[in-house]
């Protein structure tokens, strides 16, 4: 594998692949919704998250004025309403109504939860800070939601429909899945083992049946049955 030289820009979209996150405000009976990329934990105690929001943008005025928002976290159902919001500025209109978007009360904040999401969030804005030419607004954890086929102490990952959207760059997203469990033993000098045997007897076994498959498709025809395999899931 070989390695390339990106542009410093491209930090942001290497860590971009967590959740895509819609985040509703509400000030004097208008209500605003913008897909927020950069969301973030700050502390356990007290529960403390982060949104980074560029200045100029409707949702930083929201925010500020309002003090409290919420974060909807959307799954792949709701894609192409995402991709809707993102596209124009609340300035021009009522962006949830345009998007058709069914919206409920939070339990501890004013801003509209939305329908169809896969957990909520509702938080007050405790601190705002600049950092370059972006706002970080840090919100205080009032109140958790989430579905139950999607969420349980972490991500269930079981269903396509109930797992995170992430987003990867312009209309692109994807959806978090394909879950593992990481299972490692030390020697005695407290090192890392990087393989047990059995790990080892396992990986030799999918190799050869790997290798056997490819033979009997034929170089062509393994790459497409790969992409069918990926299609399907």
């Amino acid at each position: 594998m070989a390695r390339c030289l990106c542009d410093e820009a491209d930090a942001r979209r290497l860590l971009n692949p967590g959740p895509v996150t819609i985040v509703t405000s509400e000030w004097r009976g208008e209500t605003n919704a913008a897909p927020i990329i950069w969301t973030t934990s700050l502390s356990m105690e007290p529960p403390l998250v982060g949104l980074v929001i560029h200045p100029q943008r409707y949702s930083a005025d929201m925010l500020r004025f309002s003090e409290e928002f919420v974060i909807n976290i959307p799954g792949p159902s709701l894609m192409r309403q995402t991709a809707f919001l993102g596209s124009k500025s609340g300035r021009d209109g009522n962006k949830l109504e345009e998007a058709g978007l069914d919206l409920f009360r939070g339990q501890r904040t004013e801003p509209p939860l939305i329908e169809g999401c896969l957990a909520w969030i509702e938080c007050g804005v405790t601190d705002v800070q600049p950092f370059g030419d972006h706002i970080l607004f840090v919100g205080n954890v009032l109140k958790v939601q989430a579905m139950d086929e999607a969420y349980a102490g972490m991500w269930k990952l079981e269903e396509r429909n109930s797992s995170p959207l992430t987003y990867l760059g312009g209309t692109h997203y994807a959806i978090v899945g394909d879950p593992l469990e990481a299972q490692y033993e030390v020697d005695l000098q407290g090192r890392l083992i990087a393989e047990t045997p059995e790990q080892r007897e396992e990986r030799e076994e999918r190799e050869a049946q790997e290798r056997e498959r490819r033979q009997q498709e034929g170089d062509e025809g393994y790459e497409e049955m790969i992409r069918r395999n990926a299609d399907q899931q």
